[in-house]
Order: C-alpha cells, then sequence, then structure tokens
C-alpha cells in the first residue's frame, strides 16, 4: 500500500504538513510485522539457546520493562503470558524502578530483565539495565530495541547475560512518536515467549496482517471523520491486554495533539467509579471489546449504559458483528486483536493531529518535550541506606 492510499493524502501534501514520517511508520507496519516474524525464524540459533533454560526455571521472575511507550508494551502483555504461559511476569516503567529500585527487582530470584527501546538510548532506561546488574546476583537481560548502535543494543558485546534483538530496519521511527517502534516489539515478546512455536504462528500473524490490510480502507474514511467530530477530551477504555493498549492509546492521543486533547485510560468496568464524570458531549469514549465471552459481558454492559446516557461521542472496535460501531470480522484471539486496534487508534490519533493543524512528526517544536527524553540526572544507588547520594552517575543533555 502507498500512503496516499491508506491516508488519501499525497506524499508532497505530508511532506508540507511535517507527517510523512509518521503516516509511513504507521502504513508500513504490517509489512514490517512478517519480517519480524522471518527474521526471528532465521535467528533462532542465537536467541533459542539463551531464552530456553532461563524459562524452564521456574523461579524466575521476568519484569518487562521501558520507558513512555516502551513500557506499556509490557502492560499489553504481562496478563496474557501470566495466562497463557504460566510465567511469573511483571510489567514496570524504568520511571518507576530507577527511583525505587528495590520494590521492582528482587535479588532473592534470578530475574530476566526485557528492556524495550526505540532508541536505546533513554537515561531511566539505561540505569535500570545497570542498577539490575548491580542488585541482582542473578540477572540476564533481552534487549528488544529498534536502533542497531543504541546503547541498549551495544549493551550485550562482550557480556553472556545479555541477548540483544533489533527490531527491522524501518522500525526506528524517525517520527516524534512510536508506532512501528511499538508495534515490532510487542509482537517479538508475543512471538519469543508466547505458548506457540514460531511455525505455529505464522497462520495467526498472517490472519491480523490480513485484517488489517482488508480494514484499513474503511478505517481511513472512519477515522478522518472521528477526528473532525471536534472532540476535545479521549477516554481508551479495554480489559486483559487492552488495558496496557488504552494506556498506549491514550499517549498517542495526547503526544500526536500536542495535548490538546485531553485524554485518560481506564478499564470498561473500572470508568465507572468516578471518571465517568469526563463522559460529556465533548468526549469520545472508545472501547475496545474482547473475543472472550465472560469478559464480553461486562463490557458490553458498559456499551449499553453509555449508548443510554447518550452524552458522549462512543467508538466501539470489536471482532464481532452485532453491537460495535467498527466490526473486525475476526475470529482471533484478543492478543492478536491486539494489532488491528493499535492501527486504528494510531491512524485515528494521526488524523486528529492534522484536523488541529498541528505537525505530527513533531507536535513540539519549541522543544519543551522531546522525541527521545533530556534532562534526566541519574544517581548512584546504594541499598542499605535511604539518604541523599552525593554526585551524579551521568546526565542526558
Amino acid at each position: 500500500m502507498k500512503v496516499s492510499e491508506l491516508f488519501s493524502y499525497s506524499k508532497a501534501w505530508l511532506l508540507n504538513h511535517h507527517a510523512l514520517h509518521t503516516a509511513q511508520e504507521i502504513e508500513q507496519q504490517p509489512c514490517l510485522w512478517k519480517e519480524l516474524h522471518d527474521m526471528l525464524v532465521q535467528t533462532k540459533i542465537y536467541w533459542q539457546p539463551f531464552l530456553q533454560p532461563l524459562l524452564t526455571n521456574l523461579q524466575l521472575q521476568i519484569v518487562l520493562c521501558g520507558a513512555g511507550s516502551s513500557a506499556f508494551a509490557g502492560r499489553a502483555l504481562a496478563p496474557w503470558l501470566r495466562e497463557h504461559c504460566h510465567l511469573d511476569v511483571m510489567a514496570c516503567g524504568t520511571t518507576d524502578i530507577v527511583p525505587s529500585p528495590l520494590q521492582y527487582l528482587d535479588p532473592g530470584r534470578p530475574t530476566l530483565l526485557i528492556s524495550y527501546g526505540r532508541s536505546g538510548d533513554s537515561p531511566e532506561s539505561i540505569a535500570t539495565v545497570r542498577l539490575a546488574d548491580q542488585l541482582l546476583p542473578q540477572c540476564y537481560h533481552l534487549m528488544l530495541t529498534c536502533n542497531p548502535k543504541g546503547q541498549l543494543a551495544q549493551y550485550a558485546k562482550g557480556r553472556g547475560n545479555v541477548c540483544s534483538l533489533v527490531m527491522p530496519q524501518g522500525s526506528h521511527d524517525q517520527g516524534f512518536a512510536m508506532t512501528s517502534s511499538f508495534s515490532c516489539m510487542t509482537l517479538a515478546t508475543l512471538l519469543l515467549l508466547g505458548p506457540q512455536t514460531l511455525e505455529q504462528t505464522h497462520a495467526p500473524l498472517q490472519q491480523m496482517v490480513t485484517l488489517c490490510e482488508r480494514e484499513s480502507l474503511g478505517w481511513r474514511v472512519h477515522t478522518k471523520k472521528l477526528a473532525r467530530a471536534g472532540f476535545k477530551r479521549a477516554v481508551l477504555l479495554g480489559n486483559r491486554c487492552f488495558t496496557g493498549l488504552a494506556e498506549e492509546g491514550a499517549l498517542k492521543l495526547l503526544e500526536l495533539t500536542a495535548g490538546k486533547i485531553a485524554t485518560r485510560y481506564d478499564t470498561p468496568m473500572g470508568f465507572r467509579h468516578g471518571p465517568k464524570f469526563m463522559a460529556d458531549r465533548d468526549t469520545m469514549v472508545l472501547l475496545m471489546m474482547s473475543s472472550d465471552s465472560y469478559c464480553r459481558r461486562y463490557e458490553q454492559d458498559l456499551l449499553d449504559e453509555l449508548r443510554g446516557d447518550g452524552l458522549a461521542h462512543v467508538v466501539a472496535l470489536s471482532s464481532i458483528a452485532g453491537e460495535s460501531l467498527t466490526v473486525l470480522n475476526s475470529d482471533l484471539d484478543d492478543i492478536w486483536l491486539l494489532f488491528p486496534y493499535l492501527l486504528f487508534i494510531q491512524m485515528l490519533a494521526l488524523e486528529t493531529s492534522l484536523s488541529l493543524g498541528i505537525t505530527p512528526d513533531n507536535p513540539c517544536p519549541t522543544g519543551e518535550v522531546n522525541r527521545v527524553v533530556k534532562g534526566v540526572d541519574i544517581y548512584p544507588f546504594t541499598p542499605a541506606t535511604s539518604q541523599k547520594s552525593p554526585g551524579k552517575i551521568f546526565t542526558q543533555e
């Protein structure tokens, strides 16, 4: 597909509106997902001997971590991995770990730290890796990054406890917001840690890619219409793996609209406990429906309630026809539906940004918010004390 086929804008128009990188990086994802699968098959001889012994250790704790969107990849995956792979998995931001490392890292257990990073140069992510090696006697690292020159990717050199996998070329987004990078690192984790072999995942992956390619034309029309509806606030709701995706989607809308759209994420049931005050005529509520029949009953109840209230603009994403505004007509499980739902949200964020006259490739040209965070000081950590540490380890300019 060409960019114009997905977003109905010419390349010159997108370039003039500083949106070309973001549009291309959203559009290219189905192709990158197939390329990623092939890459993992070809590099199995490298990563499989590293991971297999670790994953059979019943004492192993797996920590999925990153900063910003990279953290939300772990939050989307951790519940599914616990249920389907029986792994002891937790997800937390490196921005949580760095100031309070011993609340997240357990020195008494062997640990696999899976670090996500688009650039691989976020100061908190680098500091987390160093803290883990400092505090954990049995620590192993799996680096999933998009930049072969980044510090996370380079950390594997000369270290036997580190495996580094760089996502396909093109996933290192040049636009401000993480799009291809987020989906590729998320998919890589599913393929590496999931209960199916790579050969077994080929069919659902292809089905998911075909679904995205088939539906993209309709999504182009739908997201453009939604973006021009004039909502000022957005709430994204989801259960299971879609809770982490809701958090990522809320950030995408916030980032690409430079904060002009106020956003929030929650679970459908949690939304009733106070946050529902946001649901007024200036608010879009986007509900991601599960394919699980039990979970879906609770989502349907909230959907019916919101429609009955008649206040917010309600959008429901679903794989099953009958009650939703946007139906995918698919029998995919939730973990695979995550990717088409993500693609729809990214498209909506781009269209909303353009409708507000913002430049998606750099929503903050004045520099207060940056593509890779700046100005973060990292201080030495001494486990036995809590007093202020002297000096700095490094400063991210």
